[in-house]
């Protein structure tokens, strides 16, 4: 296809400053540990049921890991505490959790086994959660074989048609997911309900109501997984499924999605920290340990950075997008990633009116995927200038699927034409999906047809936005991560690193700190 002439040496330099902005970060994420790394640790073993408090319930691992946090005993990770328990009364782990969680058991009362015999016991449970991980991979992995399967990471073929439900009941958000995979979409995202990315648990079974989206559960995972599979041996053609992989239960979520054989998660480096004010470190430790579940379970991510442009000029801030991708996939490596399984993420959400617009974002999606050529990209629509007049959304949303096609976006979220009014309904998905048809197949060749005129107004504004990421790392650098996200670097906000959501569930790990996954994932 169609590439941009820019500065191989300026990317490399912005790679490798986006490594020495990494390492002191992943210095203190391989000495921390969080609350919701070890509710993971034992949701991984098979610790996921909840009792009844009130008339709710509630998480199995927060109960035992809340006991162990307030005795302070987290220091060194909740298998030193569980196994012993397990060892101590002949338990798996699932039952133990519910002695546990109801309050039968206290670990901390019981008798310590050897820390050999503990140690020895924790690798052997950890071994066969990771094995089990695998066979839920290769499981999905069977029913994309046994549908078929043309989507490639990167490659030749029409961005991937991704589209979203919402409607906070699960049941109807399955009718709804039929529905667009039969119109034709490819990919289905489940909208998480508001705001459940500020609760530090993961809420239990099957629900009805969410607002703006339905809640993030084992259960919905599963029944969600159970209807794309049957549509897709169905239809001959494997539809993908999404859900979002962020907030105070980041590795939790994970691990489910893993079990539950999700093939895409939204897992964001920042996201949390500028959009959700959770504590940096918190945000920071949680994501390395989700992202080496989602790296084992190969799992592709979508990175957040189109959310940047809805709070800051998306003309005048698009190199903070492109240094933030560089982070991410530093982080990603970091985590055992594979470039394929970065789906690293911009939009198109620069002012219609401004001038020239059209061959500015055509730049910048163009940018995005030559400098990350290996990775499975993700383009996110319109939404910040988006308004009542749906067939002035309609046509926004036109111009953007000829951008995604144009320069081979991987993964194209279509937009709705309700987008600036209430949660898409039916057939304002069939009718987005319609339009993308439509272009993807009238112009699929139309980036292999052509060439960018050197020096001309597209490649000029890639060459900017490039310049301004590397000036951009470079204070970056010069300040370090945590001081620059306080003074604005990302998306106009500040956060500070003893501030925010969560920072109570951070932890210093011991020296004797425990958890085998750390070497197995």
């Amino acid at each position: 296809m169609a590439s941009l002439s820019l500065d191989q040496k300026t990317i490399d330099r912005c790679r490798e400053l986006a490594r020495q902005i990494a390492v002191p970060v992943e210095k203190m994420i391989d000495t921390h540990t969080t609350i919701a790394i070890e509710r993971a640790t034992l949701r991984l073993l098979g610790v996921n049921g909840a009792i009844m408090r009130g008339k709710q319930w509630f998480p199995e691992a927060n109960a035992i890991i809340d006991q162990l946090h307030g005795e302070r005993l987290l220091d060194r990770g909740v298998l030193k505490w569980f196994v012993n328990g397990m060892i101590q009364k002949k338990m798996p782990a699932a039952e133990l959790g519910k002695q546990v969680a109801s309050g039968k058991v206290s670990l901390s009362k019981l008798p310590q086994a050897s820390d050999a015999e503990i140690r020895s016991k924790s690798q052997e449970l950890v071994k066969a959660a990771c094995k089990m991980l695998v066979e839920r991979r290769e499981k999905r992995d069977g029913i994309r074989k046994q549908a078929g399967d043309p989507f490639k990471p990167v490659g030749a073929q029409q961005p991937l048609i991704y589209v979203i439900v919402a409607t906070g009941n699960i049941y109807d958000d399955v009718t709804q997911a039929r529905a667009a995979a039969q119109a034709g979409a490819d990919a289905i995202a489940v909208i998480r309900s508001t705001a459940q990315s500020l609760l530090d648990y993961v809420p239990h079974g099957a629900t009805t109501e969410g607002f703006g989206g339905t809640y993030a559960t084992q259960e919905n995972f599963r029944i969600m997984r159970e209807a794309l599979d049957e549509e897709s041996i169905r239809l001959k053609r494997y539809i993908r499924l999404t859900n979002y992989c962020s907030g105070l239960c980041m590795p939790e979520i994970a691990a489910l999605g893993a079990m539950e054989r999700l093939d895409f998660l939204l897992n964001d480096a920042m996201y949390g920290i500028l959009f959700r004010d959770i504590n940096m470190k918190r945000t920071l430790v949680d994501q390395h340990f989700s992202r080496r579940i989602i790296a084992l379970s190969k799992i592709i991510i979508h990175t957040g950075e189109d959310n940047y442009l809805t709070t800051a000029d998306a003309v005048e801030n698009g190199h903070q997008v492109l240094a933030s991708q560089f982070i991410n996939e530093r982080f990603a490596l970091h985590a055992h990633m594979t470039e394929d399984q970065m789906g690293l993420g911009h939009a198109q959400e620069m002012d219609p009116e401004h001038p020239n617009v059209f061959l500015l974002e055509i730049a910048r999606a163009q940018m995005t995927r030559d400098i990350f050529p290996k990775a499975p990209i993700k383009f996110m629509p319109p939404t910040r200038f988006k308004c009542g007049d749906i067939f002035y959304s309609h046509l926004m949303d036109a111009m953007f699927n000829f951008v995604g096609v144009l320069t081979g976006q991987s993964i194209q979220l279509l937009g709705m034409a309700t987008e600036a009014m209430h949660t898409p309904l039916l057939q304002d998905r069939w009718m987005s999906i319609k339009n993308a048809k439509y272009i993807f197949n009238g112009a699929r060749d139309l980036g292999k047809d052509i060439t960018f005129k050197p020096k001309g107004i597209i490649e000029g504004w890639g060459d900017k936005v490039l310049k301004d990421t590397l000036d951009h790392l470079e204070m970056i650098g010069s300040k370090g991560m945590f001081k620059a996200i306080e003074e604005k670097a990302f998306a106009e906000v500040s956060r500070r690193e003893t501030s925010g959501k969560g920072y109570e569930g951070v932890i210093v790990r011991h020296v004797d700190y425990l958890n085998p996954f750390f070497e197995h994932l």
